[in-house]
């Protein structure tokens, strides 16, 4: 199916991208969230008609994004658990329990924006973890995960 972009989507294209996707993804993911419509004849002209509506709406929103990452960057948060006498933790600390010790402190985030590569927390220690909070902004926080 072909689709019109209408925000940036990560690994398929800026605003305004006329690009291929399965049908499924567009029906289900892109077209419902508003970040896509199907590239008809009347979409397109549509589109470029409110074009540069559009793109100070994504400026707005890249703005915003990087205002939010000056202040979230550098961040400390402090994460309790249960854990044994070798540091292990009986358990583990994931995007949610990172997301709650962020709102926590003041910041709401989305918890699919809180990036883990290696996977959830198992052992005591400071962690370096990148938040997205948009597709070209990351900050930078540092988990400390702590016995109880």
């Amino acid at each position: 199916m072909q689709i019109i972009l209408l925000e940036k989507v990560v690994n398929l294209g800026n605003l305004g991208d006329i690009v291929k996707v399965k049908d499924g993804y567009a029906r289900n993911f892109l077209i419902p969230k508003k970040m896509a419509k199907r590239a008809t004849p009347a979409a397109k002209a549509e589109f470029e008609a409110r074009r540069s509506e559009l793109e100070k709406v994504a400026a707005e929103k890249l703005a915003a994004a990087q205002a939010f990452a000056d202040k979230l960057t550098g961040l400390s948060v402090s994460v309790a658990r249960k854990a044994g006498l070798d540091g292990r933790l009986f358990g583990s600390v994931g995007n949610a329990d990172i997301a709650d010790a962020l709102k926590v402190a003041g910041f709401d985030v989305d918890k699919a924006g809180i990036r883990l590569p290696d996977g959830p927390l198992k052992t005591i220690g400071d962690f370096p973890i990148d938040v997205a909070l948009h597709t070209d902004v990351l900050a930078n926080i540092t988990v400390a995960v702590v016995a109880e």
